[in-house]
């Protein structure tokens, strides 16, 4: 069955169609801000689940400090938007990429990560560029093991190299534990800070991350700020780790049921090149929410195969149906453009500004 409101997108923008309702972004926005506030803890919102300056702008104005991107390019959109607190949260190599993030901070407030001497000893350059020093964390691994440093010393001994490195200011630190591994990030961070203290230096930024770990927010003893990312749309994946309901999900994707061959399989017009083949660890590759049991199996580019054999209700060729991704943040950097409604009212298009930005 098609809503009246799939139908009128459908009409208007075609499928497959990248629609947020505004009104759950705006209570998205407001329930995890309240969350940071109760726990004394700062939002600094992960940019890459929207991509987008308007909506960066909507997180501040909820009460968030500044905000993260992964990369130069997501900064510079950002930056270029008037954003002014920004954090990059990957190690940054190169003359190209100095020459871009001395003139970033140039004009923006910038904070970048660094888990190694490689990186830190290629940041002067950038300062040198801006005319003023450049604000550097350490990237702690607590425990997912993707970057970061693995031991307390490690991270002093960084710090100490940051705070020795001309125009380079030592920060703090950066930590992603795992959902389970709390204690043992405070374990590491004590260390850490014990350490850079003995040194004279103090850790203005203890920054963790995770929307996952809503759950565990102020839990950190130390921690300053709190990475927020794929809170403002929610998807498949948040509902799964218990932070996040369906009716929290603000992004879905509509889509076309454009064959049904046998009672049992279907086509959609949403292929992996909408919904991409990140399956974030979960069964199929999205829940359809007008047939919740049907799963969306497996895909082509342009095909999103339909597996009906469990549903109780199937579609029916042309139906546009709504489909929850299982994580939002790949599948928004496959869109130009997201539709916004609030109700059934259609409000306009939003561009993905920074989509695409790989370095």
């Amino acid at each position: 069955m098609t809503t009246p409101l799939a139908a009128k997108i459908a009409r208007e923008y075609g499928t497959p169609c990248a629609v947020v309702d505004m009104d759950k972004v705006e209570r998205n926005l407001a329930r995890i801000q309240a969350a940071c506030d109760a726990a004394s803890v700062a939002n600094r919102p992960h940019i890459k689940t929207h991509k987008n300056p308007t909506l960066a702008k909507m997180q501040i104005a909820a009460g968030a400090k500044g905000i993260t991107c992964q990369k130069l390019g997501e900064a510079e959109v950002m930056a270029e938007a008037g954003i002014d607190d920004i954090l990059i949260s990957y190690n940054l190599i190169g003359e190209e990429k100095m020459a871009r993030l001395g003139a970033l901070q140039a004009k923006a407030n910038m904070t970048v990560a660094a888990d190694n001497p490689v990186v830190i000893a290629g940041l002067p350059q950038a300062a040198d560029i801006s005319g003023r020093p450049l604000s550097v964390v350490v990237e702690c691994d607590t425990g997912r093991k993707r970057a970061g440093v693995e031991t307390p010393a490690e991270a002093i001994a960084l710090a100490r190299q940051i705070a020795a490195s001309k125009g380079l200011r030592f920060a703090g630190f950066m930590l992603y534990p795992t959902e389970t591994g709390w204690p043992e990030a405070q374990k590491f961070l004590d260390q850490a800070l014990a350490g850079v203290r003995e040194d004279g230096l103090d850790a203005a930024i203890v920054s963790t991350g995770g929307t996952p770990n809503l759950k565990n927010l102020g839990s950190l003893k130390g921690a300053t700020e709190h990475r927020f990312g794929t809170y403002i749309y929610n998807d498949r994946m948040q509902v799964a780790a218990g932070v996040a309901t369906w009716d929290d999900c603000a992004l879905n994707i509509y889509s076309t049921v454009v064959s049904r061959a046998t009672p049992e399989r279907g086509i959609l017009d949403a292929g992996s090149k909408t919904l991409t083949s990140d399956s974030g660890g979960l069964e199929g590759y999205g829940l359809i929410l007008e047939h919740p049991e049907a799963r969306i199996a497996r895909f082509a580019e342009e095909h999103g195969f339909l597996d009906l054999s469990r549903s109780n209700t199937r579609p029916n060729v042309g139906d546009v149906v709504r489909i929850v991704p299982n994580h939002v943040c790949v599948v928004v950097n496959m869109m130009d453009e997201v539709v916004m409604v609030r109700g059934e009212e259609i409000l306009g298009t939003l561009p993905v500004a920074a989509r695409g930005k790989l370095r």
